[in-house]
């Protein structure tokens, strides 16, 4: 099993709106990808460094796959619907790193 994180770092000025995020973006993603293979998805709103100040991502997304393949199968369909959702919610560009899911 794989864990694809997509991170969307507070580190610039973009603004990121969480409401059409997690009310449209995610549904997209998990109707497209759900079919594709996906088993899971999680996304979280980011709150709070480990000290309390300010997150160091407004948002991540944890999406697991049975393999990269089977991900990459996925986004070569869909990914470019949902890349296009992006702009709707951010102009940050998202950081993306696929994990083997190796204990847990």
């Amino acid at each position: 099993m794989i864990r694809v994180s997509v991170l969307y770092p507070t580190s610039g000025p973009e603004s990121f709106n969480h409401e059409y995020y997690f009310k449209n973006h995610y549904k997209l993603v998990c109707d497209k990808l759900k079919p594709e293979g996906m088993t899971s998805a999680q996304f979280d709103k980011g709150l709070a460094d480990g000290g309390g100040g300010k997150p160091a991502f407004h948002a991540v997304a944890h999406l697991v796959f049975p393999s990269i393949e089977d991900f990459q199968k996925a986004m070569a369909k869909h990914g470019p619907q949902i890349m296009a959702d992006i702009p709707n919610y951010t102009k940050i560009a998202p950081l993306m790193q696929i994990n083997e899911i190796a204990a847990g």
